[in-house]
């Protein structure tokens, strides 16, 4: 295995939770997204969740990155993810094939069973059933957008059969990742991740690595893996910014993280940016804290978040800057051809 990770794809990533009303938040993702546009990502995945403001800002992602899709024309958008226990299978199938039409196949459709449980009484379900919810509801949305009979008898207009195949797992199991792997969609590797109670202070690799190792176990030969890395990275142009702005952020995330019942080791702020495995500093700072990510070097793609620092608009569009000329670009990614043609 190289020393350093190579990644074949840069994504942005937001759970829209600028400190700001809903529709600014919404504009403000818009302008955020744009602007990796701009520095030559490639894919920008936003959230969905349900309720919690605090944890993220956006219950319609298809709305939304229809409105993503009129104003910008490379950059492919995805769902990340869908709390798919919660939909209609064939409603989200039909709303992602008008998206994707409205995007010129631009979309990447990420799916997962949800990660807060409190969630599922607002929609009249159990939580204890998200599993068996998630296995179902994939199955017939696959079978949807495949073209074939939905319950009924019926088949979907309009169709988009290419959607099949970039549909992604996000899963914090083994069983997760190898279900991924079988079905040869992408797997989603989350930013951080709870520790298990007989490993509590187990690295965020020796969790995930597992994980991995199912989904290439189970993937078929023939098919090239597809694996998205997300991570709470934060870059800004001295070391003491950065921090600045995680003694708010991360220690906001900690009362809120504690207020649940959950502990933290420590209290100073190096104990939180370990506790949430947060990558932040100077480009050179950031890039030895990737390089040292043994998962990362597993991964296809690299998908970048400023939660839980959360600092202002200003300082996401300049980390998201220097991401994309300093941090990923020491990595072996550079802007694919489209990208520096539309800058041109």
């Amino acid at each position: 295995m190289s020393s350093t990770p190579r990644f074949q794809r840069l994504a942005f990533f937001t759970r829209l939770l600028d400190a700001a009303p809903a529709a600014e938040r919404y504009r403000l993702a818009t302008e955020q997204i744009a602007h990796a546009e701009a520095q030559g990502y490639d894919a920008a995945w936003v959230a969905q969740h349900h309720f919690h403001e605090h944890e993220g800002g956006l219950p319609s992602p298809f709305v939304f990155l229809a409105h993503v899709a009129a104003r910008t024309g490379r950059i492919r958008l995805g769902t990340g993810i869908v709390t798919l226990p919660l939909e209609l299978p064939v409603r989200v199938a039909e709303d992602a094939i008008v998206l994707d039409l409205l995007a010129d196949g631009r979309l990447e459709l990420g799916v997962g069973n949800g990660g807060n449980p409190s969630a599922f009484a607002g929609f009249e379900l159990d939580g204890v059933d998200r599993n068996d919810l998630f296995v179902r509801n994939l199955a017939r949305l696959r079978t949807a957008l495949g073209g074939g009979k939905i319950p009924g008898g019926d088949t979907l207009y309009p169709q988009a059969p290419d959607l099949a195949r970039r549909i992604w797992q996000a899963t914090f199991s083994v069983s997760g990742g190898a279900r991924a792997g079988a079905a040869g969609d992408g797997l989603m590797l989350s930013r951080t991740q709870p520790r298990p109670d007989d490993a509590p202070h187990a690295s965020l690799a020796e969790i995930q690595d597992p994980i991995v190792d199912a989904y290439l176990a189970a993937l078929p030969k023939h098919q090239a893996p597809r694996i998205v890395g997300s991570r709470s990275v934060f870059v800004a142009d001295s070391r003491a910014d950065a921090r600045r702005f995680a003694e708010t952020g991360l220690r906001t995330q900690a009362e809120r993280f504690q207020a649940k019942g959950y502990t933290l080791k420590g209290g100073t702020l190096d104990d939180l940016i370990e506790a949430f495995d947060v990558h932040l500093g100077t480009p050179e700072d950031v890039i030895a804290s990737l390089r040292a990510d043994k998962t990362l070097h597993r991964c296809t793609d690299l998908a970048v978040q400023v939660h839980s620092v959360d600092p202002p608009h200003p300082w996401i569009l300049r980390s998201i800057e220097l991401v994309a000329q300093h941090v990923a670009p020491a990595f072996g990614w550079h802007r694919s051809p489209s990208a520096v043609a539309a800058a041109a």
